[in-house]
């Protein structure tokens, strides 16, 4: 069963991806779809049976065999496999049959099609891999496909710059990564999950020396494994990729920023946790990391107009919470949010895209509202999946991010400033929750007749989705909560559980009243505040960001990291790459070498050539001055 989850999306790939043009679009969509719906309701079963019991493998091959360093492939299924497993396969279902509508009318289905599920296929092999080394091939897998995806339109050339930008940003914390496993190896001389979880404890108070410097041996290898994460879960700092990935398909949207690549980070520190949890500077980095991440990104939603940006930005905080939720060591808390975030966030994807998909491919806000008329139930759901975010009670969100806010209160210390950032942020994701909501739907239409004319709900493969997503979005949280029981006897060992004293969820349960409070109360006073602005007082928009200019536009320039970074990596590189090509490349190498070897043979060719005058007298005139060289050099020096 175990092995027919992963693989069955692999096999869907290969039909539509090599067979597409033979069989058809129609075939290969259903496919591709059908497979994954199977892999999806054998996730459901496994999700019924698995926790609460023993982890155990399913064995493959025989990876890797070189000299004592053995790798096996095999399928880690434990608890935290099998959440991944139901997040991963039942969002990507629902996104391969909502693509069936949306792309209906694309040149390339087959092709998209067959992206999907190989991007699936290797996310799947990332949450079910038994070592280091299995884990990265993953890895990197979904780094290929989703560079295929975000690309998928390839003729824009926005759309080529985007799959290159997430690919290489996402090459710096891959790179960290690498160093990451290498370390391990070299420390614990074992790349396998249950050995290195095993040896941890004894590692506690180890020391490595490198450049110079005494490190902390699991604090130095647990920065790096974070750094991989930071890349692929658009942390701080490298995630500059993600509003561009904006540029693909919106399915891919959903597909990467919802359930599946940004949530790989989350899920490579939970399943390393028995490791972290011995490394309290890296626990601390992530906290800060994390929390700073929740504050930023919730900042730059409040301005932006692409409905789908917004959502990519509210992703970016939402991974911020779970991160700081794992710095404080509440892996249950952050892998139940991330469970709840899955529904929710793609609800939120899928109906923008049946926004833009309503209103013949318009994406900006500015150019929308009073089409809530027109499209009753994208705006449901829309409104489903909204409050879910917020955390109003009683949808998903209220019982994950909840209680995220209350264990950082708990843990204290560095938990505090958590805490704090992210009472911000609650109240920034309302507000630019509500924008979205009343710039959309609401207000007087600012889109040109004709668009209105055309505005429509979408078709019935598109919405059906959504409506399964929005009871997921309502429910997913209530039905999640064995995951964070007291006993913890859901996970079965699969994460790291601190003893009941020292359990920081055990002791969210005793914080004030007030801490318990402040989320809702949050969650409410920004979606005041949005209903204020855009629907009562729709001029005081314009006049607060006139009148705080500054502000608006640091959040509307996204801080300015891309500028940034364009002027301390990008044109640094491309002045140093042209001075290499044209000084060192053209200059150096090809004048002097081979077309310099190539000018220098021609020109000797070319006085050669002057010997060659046809009479015999200049020849009998050469061949008697190198008679006379010959005896020169036999009587001077031959015979001296």
């Amino acid at each position: 069963m175990y092995t027919a989850i992963v693989f069955l999306p692999l096999l869907g790939a290969i039909v539509a991806g090599l067979f597409g043009r033979i069989i058809g679009d129609r075939a290969a969509q259903i496919v591709t779809c059908s497979l994954l719906c199977i892999s999806a309701l054998l996730s459901g079963i496994a999700l019924l049976t698995v926790p609460f019991g023993e982890p155990f493998k399913v064995p493959l091959a025989t990876w890797i065999v070189s000299g004592s360093f053995e790798v096996d492939w095999a399928l880690r299924i434990d608890a935290l496999t099998v959440v991944m497993l139901v997040v991963v396969t039942w969002v990507s279902a629902l996104v391969h049959i909502y693509s069936i509508g949306y792309m209906s009318h694309d040149a390339s289905i087959a092709r998209f099609m067959s992206y999907l599920s190989l991007f699936t296929f290797a996310m799947l092999m990332l949450v079910t891999a038994d070592n280091f080394l299995q884990l990265f091939f993953g890895w990197e897998g979904v780094g290929v496909a989703s560079y295929l995806l975000i690309g998928f339109w390839y003729e824009k050339a926005s759309a080529n710059n985007a799959a290159m930008k997430a690919f290489i940003v996402n090459r710096v914390g891959d790179f960290a990564l690498i160093l990451g496993i290498a370390a391990i190896f070299l420390v614990f001389d074992s790349v396998d999950f249950d050995t290195v979880f095993a040896a941890a404890p004894a590692f506690a108070e180890h020391q490595i020396a490198l450049f110079g410097v005494t490190w902390s041996t699991l604090d130095l290898i647990c920065i790096l494994l974070f750094i991989g994460a930071m890349g692929k879960s658009a942390q701080l700092g490298l995630h500059t990729w993600l509003p561009d990935a904006m540029e693909g398909p919106t399915p891919v949207s959903a597909l990467i920023h919802a359930a599946t690549m940004v949530t790989a980070g989350v899920f490579l520190i939970a399943r390393v946790s028995p490791i972290i949890e011995y490394a309290p500077v890296a626990l601390a980095v992530i906290v800060l990391i994390g929390a700073t991440t929740a504050f930023f990104a919730a900042t730059v939603a409040l301005t932006q107009n692409d409905i789908k940006r917004v959502i990519a930005y509210s992703t970016c905080s939402q991974l911020g919470y779970m991160f700081f939720a794992l710095g404080v060591g509440a892996y249950a808390a952050a892998i139940f949010h991330l469970f709840t975030h899955a529904f929710f966030k793609a609800l939120l994807f899928l109906a923008a895209g049946s926004v833009i998909h309503g209103m013949s491919n318009e994406q900006d806000m500015r150019r929308m509202g009073g089409i809530w008329r027109h499209m009753k139930f994208t705006y449901a759901m829309m409104w489903i999946g909204s409050l879910a975010l917020v955390g109003v009670p009683f949808f998903a969100g209220f019982y994950s991010k909840d209680l995220i806010l209350e264990a950082a209160f708990a843990a204290g210390g560095v938990g505090f400033y958590a805490f704090a950032l992210g009472i911000a942020a609650a109240v920034m994701t309302a507000f630019y929750s509500g924008r979205l909501l009343f710039m959309t739907f609401h207000g007087k239409p600012r889109a040109s007749e004709e668009v209105m004319h055309h505005v429509h709900e979408s078709p019935l493969v598109m919405t059906i989705p959504l409506g399964l997503l929005a009871v997921g979005a309502v429910f997913a949280g209530y039905l999640g909560l064995p995951m964070v029981a007291d006993d913890h006897a859901f996970w079965g060992g699969s994460i790291y559980l601190a003893e009941m004293e020292r359990n920081i969820i055990y002791l969210a349960h005793y914080v004030p009243t007030w801490v318990v409070i402040a989320p809702i109360v949050a969650g409410f006073v920004g979606l005041g505040l949005a209903y204020v602005i855009y629907i009562q007082r729709t001029e005081l928009a314009d006049r607060l960001a006139e009148r705080f200019r500054p502000l608006y536009q640091f959040s509307l320039n996204k801080w300015y990291f891309d500028e940034l970074y364009d002027a301390l990596f990008v044109r640094p590189a491309r002045q140093a790459g042209t001075f290499l090509w044209r000084r060192v490349d053209a200059g150096i190498i090809d004048d002097y070498g081979p077309n310099g070897v190539a000018a220098t043979a021609l020109e000797g060719t070319k006085r050669v050539v002057k010997l060659q005058t046809g009479y015999i007298y200049h020849y009998a005139f050469v061949m008697l001055i190198g008679v006379a060289a010959l005896v020169s050099w036999f009587l001077f020096v031959a015979r001296g």
